[in-house]
């Protein structure tokens, strides 16, 4: 339970699992960069431009950016958690709705920084922005139902 609140329909939980995650990706992405920019013979100043490592392999590349997508839209997934959970609006839904979202954005990073097939990268991020709109009409009802 966390205050009170079972597991099952807690929107901490996820949020919790989700920066975990993005920090495993970080983890991912500098065991590759570093080693990459080893071999490539760039040094940690050359990469102080935007761009300016674009000269690194796929894979490298591919885990930085899915770190930096890991950045931009869970912000919105964050404030919805926080939001859920301060207006008391957490239940069994919500709680599926931040964990399917969560499942997403791993798939997301999983198919990135392997395979990295832009249809299906594609698909999933709308399918998990889709969860962040239902979401986000479930808490918007819920402040307006209250």
């Amino acid at each position: 339970m966390i205050q009170g609140i079972p597991y099952s329909q807690s929107v901490l939980a996820p949020v919790l699992a989700l920066i975990v995650w993005s920090l495993l990706i970080w983890v991912w992405m500098y065991a590759k960069r570093i080693p990459a920019m080893g071999k490539a013979g760039i040094k940690p100043q050359d990469g102080r431009f935007p761009g300016s490592l674009n000269v690194l392999p796929d894979d490298a590349r591919a885990a930085a950016d899915n770190y930096n997508h890991l950045m931009e839209q869970p912000t919105i997934f964050y404030a919805l958690a926080f939001l859920t959970y301060l207006l008391s609006l957490q239940n069994g839904y919500t709680a599926a709705l931040a964990w399917a979202y969560v499942g997403l954005r791993i798939l997301h990073s999983l198919v990135q920084i392997t395979v990295n097939l832009v249809a299906v990268r594609f698909l999933v991020f709308a399918l998990s922005t889709v969860v962040l709109m239902v979401w986000a009409g479930c808490v918007v009802m819920g402040v307006v139902g209250s």
